[in-house]
């Protein structure tokens, strides 16, 4: 079985801790940079994989530049959580109340969502499908890395825990640009 690492996207704009970033933010030049520092990548890394999500295919292409590497699938499996749009672009003090009472309630009711958004529930079934997906493209190309985001990515590698796996990856924040080898 071809190894798979993930590797999450370089610093935004409008990054700040507790705030859900609008799709079409940008990495910014010290997300660059920091995608940068995180060349070599392990050896025999043979593709690319990427999320939609502008931040995470622009760190993509430019590890696809920097080391040669072809990018062969660009999946909205490997996109992030999807919040609610009301929460889009806001701080957690300015959340609006509905987003606080599905916070309140999201560990014990996974399947609810808030408004437009992903419940935990649906983001685990994703990330189940999502890990199905990169044994696929890794049977096929090779071994892989696979860019994406902070909330999915803890949900792919805590699987066994089900929706819950959410809270725990809510924590445990990767840090921009880091690999993680995911588990076989």
């Amino acid at each position: 079985m071809a190894d798979i690492w993930l590797m999450r996207h370089g610093a935004y704009e409008g990054h700040r801790p507790g705030y859900h970033a609008p799709h079409q933010a940008a990495l910014t030049l010290e997300g660059r940079d920091q995608v940068r520092r995180s060349l070599p990548l392990p050896e025999g890394i043979a593709a690319l994989v990427t999320s939609p999500i502008p931040r995470a295919r622009q760190t993509a292409s430019l590890v696809s530049h920097l080391t040669g590497l072809p990018i062969v699938a660009t999946s909205g499996l490997l996109a992030e959580w999807r919040a609610p749009s009301i929460v889009l672009g806001r701080s957690a003090e300015t959340h609006p109340p509905a987003y606080r009472a599905w916070r309140a309630r999201r560990l014990a009711q996974p399947s609810l969502r808030c408004e437009d958004g992903e419940s935990l529930t649906d983001l685990h079934t994703r990330a189940r499908h999502c890990a199905t997906f990169l044994h696929h493209t890794a049977q096929r190309h090779g071994p892989l890395l696979a860019v994406s985001h902070t909330l999915l990515l803890g949900v792919l590698t805590r699987l066994s825990e089900g929706p819950a796996a959410f809270a725990a990856a809510a924590r445990n924040p990767w840090q921009f640009a880091e690999l993680r080898l995911l588990a076989a």
